[in-house]
């Protein structure tokens, strides 16, 4: 099973000390969103094929997203409508309504990062990814997308331990392995 194309385009460095390992409740967010959202994360990282990985990635991303009201996930499809057709514009748009009727949830943020980054605001897609993983300090697609970030701003170090942070959450990632043997030749000139 291929991953959504808005798992490839994955990120530069957000402070990544001190994040704690699993995301208090957020106010506002039903808890069995939380509790489901923390057991899937924690099958991900006990995955044992990309296969069961890529199940369990669209898993949570339709908890992160069903935790939002329906008004947020019309919003949410229409973005990532306009992702796909190549309307940047009207996606962050489309992002921005969604973190203003749900700031509480991380994939609000995760989505208009993703929408900022392919229209070349990278500055604003790393203030977006800070703000998801606050909400979400496990949120693997986001750390993916901080190392594709810092991967075009030639910032190698970064790339890579947005990569390494990815890989403990999600190790199954199709071509984890080689991208984190090619980040870490670039970043400290050496392999693993």
């Amino acid at each position: 099973m291929s991953r959504a194309p808005w798992l490839l385009v994955l990120l530069l460095t957000v402070p990544m000390a001190g994040l704690p390992a699993r995301a208090e409740p957020i106010p506002g967010q039903p808890a069995e969103a939380k509790t489901a959202g923390n057991r899937l994360l924690d099958a991900l990282k006990a995955a044992t094929s990309e296969h069961e990985a890529a199940m369990l990635e669209a898993g949570l991303l339709n908890v992160w997203l069903d935790a939002a009201s329906p008004a947020a996930r019309l919003l949410a499809t229409r973005g990532m409508r306009d992702l796909q057709a190549g309307a940047t514009g009207e996606a962050i748009d489309d992002f921005d309504a969604m973190v203003v009727l749900e700031p509480a949830l991380p994939e609000p943020w995760h989505q208009r990062a993703i929408a900022r980054f392919r229209a070349g605001d990278s500055d604003g897609a790393v203030a977006d990814i800070e703000q998801t993983l606050q909400r979400e300090p496990r949120h693997f697609a986001a750390f993916g997308l901080l190392s594709h970030i810092a991967e075009a701003r030639g910032n190698w170090r970064g790339a890579y331990e947005a990569w390494q942070k990815l890989l403990e959450l999600d190790p199954m990632t199709p071509g984890g392995q080689d991208r984190l043997k090619m980040l870490r030749q670039k970043a400290l000139g050496q392999d693993l």
